[in-house]
């Protein structure tokens, strides 16, 4: 499921310290890096702040405001680089871009003189992180790299395709009513089965079955008419 650039407050020491983190569930603490500004879509940048990067989010907390943070899976993010081209940001910077449940729609990622609070962040589809010191980009860049492998796409299991064949003990099972998933032609002689009770293909198979058959009745009458006539 895809969750997005939600916001964050939740921190150590009555709110004043680190973020929380999930280590219940195996969640560490990978890099901390002070200094660093958001940038939120298309949104001036905020004022500096902390960011923490952890085996399965980043995390954003603000210096200024201790009730203002950001965070982001490592799985919603669809990819990430090091920015310097002057033209595409002011600032050297981290550049992400952020799957959202709207991808395919027009998203408004509000503009500079818009409230935070007016800004639907699950629509958000952009972030830019940007350190006040530029040297660190390239560590920064690594890092998400080693976090990103961390966090493999799910594999969606594809739907197995219908298996024709069957052995001898399925075969046996259809008579018992053991595998209830599958079922077969009354015949127990004939190996070609069906799935999902599709019973135009066992028809088509069987009259494919007796067309054959009546075509080597009628090979076995000719030849027994052209003996005769011999």
């Amino acid at each position: 499921m895809v969750v997005g650039l939600r916001q964050f407050t939740q921190r150590t020491g009555d709110g004043a310290g680190e973020p929380i983190l999930d280590t219940e569930n195996g969640e560490e603490l990978i890099r901390v890096q002070p200094s660093v500004s958001i940038v939120v879509g298309t949104r001036a940048p905020e004022s500096p702040g902390t960011l923490y990067i952890t085996s399965k989010q980043v995390v954003w907390l603000s210096d200024v405001d201790r009730a203002k943070g950001y965070v982001v899976d490592f799985l919603s993010l669809s990819l990430h680089a090091v920015s310097r081209d002057p033209e595409a940001y002011p600032s050297p910077c981290i550049y992400t871009q952020i799957e959202t449940e709207d991808d395919d729609e027009d998203v408004d990622e509000g503009s500079d003189n818009e409230s935070v609070e007016a800004l639907d962040l699950s629509k958000v589809t952009e972030m830019r992180l940007v350190p006040s010191d530029a040297s660190q980009l390239d560590n920064l860049f690594e890092i998400f790299c080693e976090c990103a492998e961390l966090n493999p796409e799910p594999i969606e299991e594809e739907e197995e395709g219908h298996n024709w064949v069957f052995s001898a003990d399925q075969l046996e099972n259809e008579g018992t009513g053991e595998d209830p998933g599958w079922h077969f032609f009354q015949d127990p002689t004939n190996p070609i089965g069906h799935s999902n009770g599709d019973n135009d293909l066992a028809n088509n198979v069987l009259r494919l079955q007796i067309n054959d058959q009546r075509f080597e009745d009628a090979e076995e009458m000719e030849q027994e008419n052209e003996s005769d006539h011999q």
